[in-house]
């Protein structure tokens, strides 16, 4: 493979994916040659939706954005952060940033990181000044007490937390 080839990870929960996930995606697509969006399977939460949900929800939200070219996957995955982009073979782990809430937090697990896997090099990206505070949570929150949420969320997702409603 092309040494100027570079992979990237995009992680998280994306329960669901937001606007800002997106914005993320797309600016990541203009670093990276290809861009692995590596939806966690995370144990210790419980996401409302499951991780085949996730992934769709992200798959059909990107189908017509720009990615310049980048070559994109979305994939589940249950292990180490570190582990799975070894074996993705990644040389570069994209994180969000909204706030100086983030950075703590960001800022230990880059470093744990770093400890973990010393050639994979982890690129905080800031959230555009107009998403900076989308937040799934919140938009799961507003969602739960039927507020409106299309400002924060692509039209596919709104169709998924309709479904979801009428199941429950």
């Amino acid at each position: 493979m092309n040494n100027n080839f570079i992979t990237g990870i995009y992680p998280g929960t994306f329960d669901p994916v937001t606007f800002g996930h997106i914005d993320i995606i797309v600016r990541a697509s203009h670093i990276v040659n290809k861009l692995i969006i590596s939806v966690a399977e995370n144990k210790h939460k419980k996401p409302y939706f499951n991780l085949e949900e996730r992934i769709q929800m992200i798959k059909e939200s990107i189908i017509k954005m720009d990615t310049n070219n980048c070559l994109i996957e979305v994939v589940g995955f249950d292990n180490l952060l570190v582990e799975h982009a070894k074996k993705c073979d990644a040389k570069v782990i994209i994180r969000g940033l909204r706030a100086v809430a983030d950075f703590e937090y960001e800022f230990q697990m880059a470093g744990m990181n770093s400890k973990l896997g010393p050639n994979i090099e982890t690129i905080f990206l800031m959230a555009s000044e107009s998403l900076q505070l989308t937040s799934a949570r919140f938009v799961k929150e507003i969602a739960f007490y039927d507020g409106e949420i299309k400002n924060f969320v692509p039209s596919n997702v709104l169709e998924m937390f309709e479904i979801k409603r009428k199941e429950k």
